[in-house]
């Protein structure tokens, strides 16, 4: 086999596995799960007692970017004592149907 042919090979299948891990959450079921996150990010002008700040609002946010942070949060690189112990909870289906949720207006609305 040729030395093109296999990274071709290798490119198409790297994109098929990225794309069975990245898969697309369900804002529905995302919702349900969402509900402990929802204790904080879904209360309007929310401040953390200490240290002291203000807690983001997560409802229209890119689904890519709460699923980085989610998944940086669990594995320790991202630090943040709660939301490390929130995050590692969740599997990555968990994970991709919180950011679903989150990412679409419509549904995210009706969570708070």
């Amino acid at each position: 086999m040729s030395i093109k042919r296999t990274a071709i090979i290798g490119a198409v299948f790297a994109l098929a596995v990225s794309g069975i891990a990245l898969g697309e959450g369900d804002a529905a079921v995302g919702r349900v799960k969402a509900d402990t996150c929802l204790g904080c990010h879904g209360i309007p002008n929310y401040k953390n007692v200490y240290p002291t700040y203000r807690v983001p609002k997560l409802c229209g946010q890119h689904d890519q970017y709460i699923l980085d942070a989610l998944t940086a949060y669990a594995s320790g690189d991202r630090p943040h004592g709660t939301m490390h112990a929130q995050a590692a909870s969740l599997s990555d289906a968990d994970r991709m149907d919180i950011a679903a949720f989150f990412a679409d207006p419509a549904a995210c609305g009706k969570g708070h």
